[in-house]
């Protein structure tokens, strides 16, 4: 199947469905929680993860078991989505039963972090079992934090498979793919409707299109030794880490770790280009998406130049952390001097 052939299908079915669902009023962002009306006024169809899961099934050849799992994580978004599942504990509980599947099945493991003690503790299958699916559920959750914008998501994941091709065809990595070089095609075609606010990805989508990535990130570095463990945390710093500050955040603030806000990084950048820039929101929303991807992909390319240099990589993350925490708290000091003179 060519990459045509893949460009052709996901545009056909990015146009019908969004032709359909908005004439029976389904999968339309209603707006149930405050949040996400943050960035668009719009009725946004919540799309993507359809759109997506049509075409890889089309494309795609999973294995069996693999496939059921990926459809599993689907429909928790899904029902998600449409809000039929309200509370954040059933959706963390049934994310975790998928994932739990999905390793206990798979036999995908995290095996090194490259520090002996944790190393240890990972030869315990319990340990195990625990770590790979508390980096599943911070990846799958964060992923649908950076939803909130236009081209945020869907740009940063076409990113990192972008590096990942790379890598593979320049080093001869065992590893197949062609999987891989689909989905980024589908993810492109994707990308364009997505910069034109012509639907979000939902949770169905951001859980779908990160949790296949995680597992073949995972299954890339077992297989090839020659890849730090840190240069797979590099590709992914940025979701993980929105998960993790995020529920920081909110503890040290004493509200709900579950509770939807407009306090991450890229609905401060949107309000802060807002108000600076004269553009429609969709553009700006556009703009803040890409903006935060450019900085990633500048960071992915260097972390490619290194993926065997465990103490560069992990350099790198701190300063991603670093610079993420410098970069909210002033804008969150400019944003918060924006309302007051209003």
């Amino acid at each position: 199947m060519s990459e045509i052939d893949v460009f052709l299908v996901s545009f056909s079915l990015c146009l019908i469905i969004n032709y359909i669902l908005p004439k029976y009023n389904f999968l339309i962002d209603k707006k149930f929680f405050p949040h996400k009306s943050f960035v668009s006024n719009n009725a946004v169809p919540i799309s993507g993860g359809l759109i997506f899961i049509l075409s890889t099934l089309i494309f795609l050849r999973f294995e069996n078991i693999f496939s059921y799992i990926i459809f599993l994580i689907f429909f928790v978004g899904i029902l998600s989505d449409l809000n039929t599942i309200k509370s954040p504990y059933k959706r963390f509980f049934l994310q975790i039963i998928v994932i739990l599947a999905l390793v206990f099945l798979s036999k995908t493991f995290i095996l090194s972090i490259r520090i002996p003690l944790f190393d240890h503790l990972l030869t315990f299958t319990l340990f195990k079992y625990f770590f790979v699916i508390f980096c599943f559920l911070i990846l799958i959750n964060g992923s649908n934090f950076i939803d909130g914008v236009n081209t945020l998501l869907i740009g940063y994941f076409i990113s990192v498979l972008l590096i990942v091709i790379i890598l593979i065809n320049e080093y001869n990595l065992v590893f197949e793919s062609q999987n891989l070089k689909i989905i980024f095609s589908v993810l492109l075609i994707l990308l364009v409707f997505n910069f034109f606010e012509k639907f979000f990805c939902g949770d169905s989508g951001s859980y779908v299109i990160s949790l296949i990535v995680g597992y073949y990130l995972i299954e890339l570095s077992n297989l090839n030794l020659i890849i730090s463990p840190y240069f797979i945390a590099c590709l992914l710093w940025y979701p993980a880490y929105e998960c993790l500050f995020s529920m920081v955040r909110k503890k040290i603030k004493k509200t709900k770790i579950t509770g939807p806000d407009n306090s991450h990084l890229h609905q401060l950048l949107f309000s802060f280009f807002i108000k600076k820039l004269r553009f429609k929101r969709w553009i700006i929303s556009s703009l803040t998406g890409i903006s935060i991807n450019t900085y990633n992909l500048i960071i992915f390319f260097i972390a490619l130049e290194n993926i065997s240099q465990t103490k560069t990589l992990i350099f790198l993350i701190v300063v991603n952390i670093i610079l993420y925490n410098f970069v909210y708290f002033l804008l969150k000091k400019k944003v918060s001097r924006f309302i007051s003179l209003n």
